[in-house]
């Protein structure tokens, strides 16, 4: 009996510390990983491209407010990017223990971030459930451009690439081709978009592909991997550099959490991707 109140008393203890690293530990937490990809397609004169991704900020759930957002700013700009790209995700909807921040907030507090060659962003199927019009006017009043089924050509110090944005799988149009159709010469492409699940779409033209929106899964067990992945691919595009028939894919694990409020083995994470050239 004495052992098994033993056993009974130390699986608490276990649950009790798993349930503080899953709730609040690790969802409050937040690091810089440096990610170094090299790319088939990417030319040695622009190589060392520094680029900040911020995904799934999600602000306004559990331990990711505003005060956390000026954290994300600032070590972000201390990692000195030459190019920012959010990819989404910017409210919460409908997650447990969060408030609601709009983001006519968030975007003021974004503005703050600071990359020689420009910060710029796409929408998630949560700023389209919020209203599309509305999040997109937020980070335009703020200084930063949406790039929702769009490009732009980017001179930097060293040469010419374009960076290429489509606008969500689940809720936007989400024109790969649309989008890249405004590509005018044969200069490198850049292409970001919140769900990675666009991915299979994208052609070789294509040098990098970055998206967010899994949350690397949020868990993800030893040997059993990740138990729930927001993609029809599965775990295929969870996290991480993919490689795929030579297409190049960087999906970053993100920063907040949606519908339950947990991260395990997940942490997030300032994505700050360097490409170079193969």
């Amino acid at each position: 009996m004495r052992r098994w109140r033993r056993w009974g008393g130390s699986a608490l203890a276990l649950l009790a510390v798993l349930g503080l690293w899953t709730f609040w530990l690790e969802p409050a937490s937040l690091r810089v990983v440096e990610h170094r990809l090299e790319a088939d397609d990417w030319p040695r004169a622009i190589a060392g491209l520094r680029i900040a991704v911020l995904a799934d900020l999600h602000v306004g759930s559990p331990w990711n407010g505003l005060d956390k957002l000026h954290r994300i700013v600032a070590e972000t700009n201390a990692t000195r990017p030459e190019l920012v790209l959010l990819v989404g995700d910017y409210v919460i909807r409908n997650v447990l223990g969060g408030t609601f921040i709009p983001p006519t907030y968030i975007a003021p507090v974004l503005d703050g971030l600071d990359a020689p060659l420009g910060v710029f962003a796409v929408l998630g199927n949560h700023d389209w459930y919020y209203g599309a019009p509305r999040s997109a006017g937020a980070l335009h009043a703020a200084g930063i451009r949406t790039l929702d089924d769009d490009a732009v050509a980017i001179d930097g110090p060293h040469g010419r690439f374009w960076l290429v944005g489509v606008s969500d799988f689940w809720e936007g149009p989400h024109d790969v081709q649309g989008a890249l159709s405004h590509v005018t010469d044969d200069a490198p492409v850049i292409l970001f978009t919140h769900n990675p699940d666009v991915f299979p779409h994208v052609p070789a033209r294509v040098a990098l592909t970055i998206a967010g929106h899994t949350h690397g899964g949020q868990v993800a067990f030893p040997f059993f991997g990740r138990p729930i992945v927001p993609s029809r691919y599965g775990q295929t595009y969870a996290i991480g550099h993919v490689v795929e028939d030579g297409r190049h894919l960087f999906v970053s694990s993100g920063i907040g959490t949606s519908i339950i409020p947990v991260r395990f083995r997940v942490p997030p994470e300032i994505s700050v991707v360097t490409l170079e050239a193969r």
